[in-house]
Parts: structure tokens; C-alpha cells; sequence
């Protein structure tokens, strides 16, 4: 399989080409502007109905990744004269509860993860049967369609999985360690199992509780003291990046630390070479879609995807990609 890269110089190349496309009609270039600056200032760009659209999502308390994942969803929100109702509950019960309480408010659209699609089965079904537009984010792109969705907008998990083992076969690793931190969760098991299939290595599952990063960070120190054979650490979220650095200082392992997802921290990581390389599946990116998707359902019925997840990763970044990237993990973006 072809390595997965950031493409950062070929994204300038695209904006460039739609920049020049814009100015070919001074009329779509000046809209354009208006537009962009609208939503600048925090004001609607457009002038359709004030819809309430609901995001219900399977985080965390604390949770890094879906902070960003919210501000996009936020961002887009505002250009698009949304009402934005967040919440969220890692346990799926509970993310299903939080999804009624929005069908009960009759909500213009809502967007959902199934992190635990067999919790969310039935209440998404509701929605739908409601005549609420769905659309998944994040996890859940092969329940998604099933379920009644508009379209899935994320990674396909087994994919980063394989992007990944193609990427420790190339830096020549041996053995790896992939820590799953929440149990029950469909695309962290597929991540890893993608890992495992593309690994020429071998490659070992730590399940631990990613609530509870003292123990994350016990945990993984304690299989890098055991087995020194360990080259290779991936863990699945970027918070857990960092614990995983500190176990691999305290046990004395050269082991190289890898994760999932990106923010500062783990730009700043990828920059001192503390870690080899970040799976980005562009969190912003989701948020942001995901209500533009439903903005666009609403206003002229299209549909993005043609049955198909709308894919906003994976991306493996290094240390040569990370400064480029730098000044938005700040801010908050990437």
C-alpha cells in the first residue's frame, strides 16, 4: 500500500488553483470576499432560516481531539446562521440518551459519532424516522450508511491502521505496542488491527484506561520494562502521546512513540523528535463538514459522498511536516 503523506505543498497548489479560478469572475471573486469576511467578523455569510443543528459526540471529559473537532463545527456554524447545540458522553448509553434529548427538541439536523454503534442503532433510527437529516463523523463509516445517515465524514479506520504498519515497516521497526484507551470502541480496534495487517512485525494490543492517565502512562512503562524488545509504541489518541513519551523515559526504553491524531503538544513532539510521526485525521476538518453538509441538505437537498464516507484522513506527519503546521495546533485547528 502507497504511503500516506501530508500533502502540505499540494494543498498549496489546490488553494492556488481555486484562488486563480475565483479571480477569473470579479463578480464570484468579490462574493467570495464578502463572504470570508462575514464569517471573520462572527456574522452569518448567508440568509436562510436560523436552523438548530445538535452534534452528539462519544468523547471525553478533556478531550483534545474533539475540542477541535467542536470549534469547527462552530466556526461553520456561525457562516452558516446555525443555532449549535454541543454535548457529549464517552459512555454510549449515554451519548444515546444525549441524542434523544435532541429529537425531543425537534432539531433541523443533527451529527453524530458511533464510536458504539450498537448503543446508537436505535435512537439514530428514531431520528431519522423523525425526518432529522443525519450525518456521522469520526467513527461508525461502516454503520453509517446502514443506520440512515446522509453521508459519514472521517477516516476509514482500517486504512490509517494499514497507513501506519506501512509507515513502521519503512523506519524499520520490529516489534510494536498499540494501546487502545477505550475499550468498546470499534474504530480503535480497527485501527490497530489495520496496524497489525500491514506490520511485517509483530505488534501487541494494551488495552488501558484512558481515563485514568496515571495508570495510561503505568501501563505502558510497565510492558516497555518487561519486554525491551519494544521499538515501536503507537498510541491512539494524542494526549496519550505524551504519557507514552514519559513511560518510555522512566522504563529506559529506546522505544519510538507514535500516535494518532494531532494538537500542539504533539506538534511541538514531532519538532524535537520526541515522537516519529502523528496519524492526522483533520478533527477541524469533521466538525466544519459536517455542518456545512447539513447547511447544504437543508437548503438545496446535496448530498456529498454518493454513498461513499467523505474522508478527511489519514495523514501520517513527521517532523518535517510539523513546523508548516505549527501556527494552527496553536490556534487550535489542526
Amino acid at each position: 500500500m502507497a504511503r500516506v503523506r501530508t500533502g502540505v505543498r499540494a494543498l498549496g497548489a489546490v488553494l492556488a488553483v481555486a484562488l486563480a479560478a475565483a479571480g477569473c469572475s470579479s463578480t464570484g471573486g468579490k462574493r467570495a470576499e464578502e463572504r470570508a469576511a462575514a464569517a471573520a467578523e462572527g456574522r452569518a455569510a448567508v440568509n436562510t432560516p436560523r436552523w438548530t443543528f445538535a452534534m452528539v459526540t462519544h468523547s471525553g471529559d478533556g478531550d483534545t481531539f474533539w475540542d477541535i473537532v467542536q470549534k469547527g463545527a462552530e466556526q461553520a456554524a456561525v457562516k452558516d446562521n446555525i443555532n449549535f447545540l454541543y454535548s457529549h458522553n464517552d459512555e454510549g448509553n449515554q451519548q444515546a440518551q444525549l441524542v434523544q434529548t435532541a429529537i425531543d427538541k425537534k432539531v433541523d439536523g443533527l451529527i453524530v459519532s458511533l464510536a458504539k454503534p450498537d448503543a446508537m442503532k436505535a435512537v439514530v433510527a428514531k431520528a431519522v424516522k423523525a425526518g432529522i437529516p443525519v450525518v456521522t463523523v469520526n467513527s461508525g463509516s461502516a454503520e453509517s450508511k446502514e443506520f440512515g445517515a446522509l453521508t459519514h465524514i472521517g477516516q476509514d479506520e482500517t486504512i490509517a491502521g494499514e497507513a501506519v504498519g506501512d509507515e513502521l515497516n519503512e523506519r524499520g521497526r520490529k516489534k510494536a505496542l498499540c494501546v487502545l484507551h477505550e475499550q468498546g470502541n470499534v474504530g480503535h480496534e480497527q485501527r490497530c488491527a489495520g496496524a497489525k495487517k500491514t506490520f511485517d512485525g509483530t505488534m501487541q494490543n494494551l488495552y488501558v484506561d484512558g481515563t485514568n492517565m496515571p495508570d495510561v502512562t503505568a501501563s505502558i512503562e510497565a510492558k516497555l520494562q518487561s519486554d525491551k524488545s519494544i521499538d515501536a509504541v503507537v498510541t491512539l489518541g494524542a494526549p496519550f502521546a505524551d504519557a507514552a513519551v514519559q513511560a518510555k523515559q522512566t522504563a529506559g526504553s529506546k522505544a519510538e512513540i507514535n500516535t494518532f491524531d494531532l494538537n500542539a503538544k504533539v506538534a511541538d513532539g514531532l519538532q524535537s523528535e520526541k515522537l516519529g510521526f502523528a496519524v492526522d485525521q483533520q478533527p477541524y476538518l469533521q466538525g466544519y463538514q459536517a455542518v456545512d453538509l447539513l447547511w447544504l441538505y437543508r437548503y438545496n437537498r446535496n448530498v456529498l459522498g454518493g454513498g461513499q464516507p467523505v474522508l478527511t484522513g489519514p495523514q501520517i506527519i513527521t517532523a518535517a511536516d510539523a513546523d508548516a503546521l505549527a501556527d494552527y495546533t496553536k490556534r487550535g485547528t489542526r
